[in-house]
């Protein structure tokens, strides 16, 4: 390997990782490096897949047990605010009720994510939107999965 080149990346990561420390919170920073749920659901009893206004694209996949989410995953070709919304929105929506999870919008996922700037504030909507879409999603189904169907 090329120690050079494999210090410089180091050093540029770092870089960049102290201007997002300017820009973003710590909820953000830690969400969009160690993201919760990344992941595909196989075989979910809802699922979503959308692109935002700025390109990115999130799917969102849920199983459940009952009316509960028992699981839920999701993915994004996105930037690391839509990575941090799609990780933060997963945690605070798992285990909870599909009536509790709907009630969730853009400004409590803004909140517990401690804001975003202006710029970014179409990623929480993404994040939001798409789980909405994918509980729509469970609703046609019944809650079965699509193995059942």
């Amino acid at each position: 390997m090329n120690k050079p080149f494999h210090q410089w990346a180091k050093q540029l990561q770092e870089l960049i990782l102290e201007e997002d420390r300017k820009i973003f919170s710590p909820q953000v920073i830690d969400n969009y490096l160690q993201p919760q749920n990344l992941k595909e659901i196989p075989d979910p009893a809802g699922k979503a897949t959308i692109t935002g206004p700025c390109g990115d694209t999130m799917y969102v996949g849920l199983k459940l047990d009952r009316d509960k989410i028992a699981e839920i995953g999701f993915l994004t070709d996105g930037c690391g605010p839509t990575v941090a919304c799609g990780s933060m929105l997963s945690q605070m929506v798992s285990g909870r009720t599909l009536i509790e999870a709907v009630a969730i919008g853009q400004e409590e996922l803004l909140k517990v994510l401690g804001g975003l700037p202006e710029s970014h504030m179409h990623c929480a909507k993404l994040a939001v939107d798409t789980l909405h879409q994918a509980l729509k999603d469970c609703e046609k189904t019944g809650g079965e999965s699509n193995a059942k169907r």
